[in-house]
């Protein structure tokens, strides 16, 4: 894959342009924080079921109860693993999570029965593979922005364990991490493929070669494991860990949605950003990573 320094640029003006946008959701505070990810949830899911649609003729069938009701459901579970951290005078959104979460769920199947010739399976279950894809990943981003995941539970010593740790990255840090480890891993990738690339690392992806790919993740974790040494040394080690998980699952995500956008026989998701894809283009290395650092930090708190 010969280095095209045109792409490179392109590329790079997006990304300032794009990480503007997501540091400021990212770092405002946790309101400018949900309202980013509340646009990126809908986005991601009407690209989603656009591309299911044309994958599968038979779910571009299904009523609009179902359409919007299972969106409406995942944003629930969304809103529901916001821990009690969000409160709008006495209202927790954790509590209007679980409420639309049970009404959405209960609409898809409901909506089925009732306004749709016959009830097929394969439609829920696609439904179903848009909410652990979608909605539960940045459900798992907003619980790890809580920091309710480490936090000392039955009266536990916080410092008895690795929760110390878990403790020094403060709730903004870990999206921080993973959103920064997967662009390192993406721009380094592409430029070690470009330079010395020569091993296609899947039909799916024929650009990618498993040299960038390598590559991009050995310069991922080292540029986090400096960072923390520069912010938490005593936490480095953690921050590594973190990079290499998102690095790594990330690029499963990536290829996860190009098998997708191949099936739907499309280039893009979306074009949210003329020129440069949809949410899910954006969007589909952190949907993975996502559940895989919270699973890790889960296993280790």
């Amino acid at each position: 894959m010969a280095f095209n320094l045109q792409t490179f640029r392109t590329r790079a003006i997006t990304a300032v342009l794009f990480a503007v946008v997501m540091l400021l959701g990212l770092l405002w505070n946790k309101w400018s924080f949900l309202l980013l990810f509340s646009i990126i949830h809908f986005g991601c899911w009407f690209e989603y079921q656009k591309l299911v649609c044309l994958i599968d003729k038979g779910y571009a069938t299904i009523n609009p109860f179902h359409k919007y009701g299972v969106m409406i459901g995942g944003y629930g579970l969304m809103l529901f693993f916001t821990a009690d951290w969000y409160i709008a005078g006495n209202v927790s959104l954790h509590s209007v999570g679980w409420m639309l979460m049970l009404a959405g769920f209960l609409l898809v199947p409901i909506s089925e029965l009732l306004f749709s010739k016959q009830f097929h399976f394969k439609n829920i279950a696609h439904s179903f593979f848009g909410l652990v894809y979608i909605s539960l990943s940045w459900a798992l981003l907003m619980h790890l922005r809580s920091g309710a995941l480490w936090l000392p539970h039955n009266g536990e010593d916080m410092f008895s364990n690795i929760s110390i740790l878990l403790a020094k990255i403060s709730g903004y840090a870990v999206p921080l991490i993973i959103v920064g480890s997967i662009w390192i891993n993406d721009t380094m990738a592409y430029i070690v493929g470009s330079l010395i690339g020569k091993t296609p690392l899947s039909a799916v992806s024929p650009k990618k070669t498993w040299e960038g790919t390598i590559g991009g993740i050995i310069l991922a974790v080292a540029a986090m494991y400096g960072l923390a040494l520069l912010c938490q040394s005593s936490s480095a080690w953690l921050w590594a860990t973190i990079a290499f998980v998102a690095a790594v699952t990330g690029t499963a995500g990536d290829l996860l949605e190009s098998k997708l956008k191949r099936l739907a026989g499309v280039k893009d998701s979306g074009s949210f950003m003329p020129g440069h894809g949809g949410f899910l283009d954006r969007f589909d290395s952190l949907l993975l990573a996502t559940t895989f650092v919270w699973l890790l930090l889960k296993l280790i708190s």
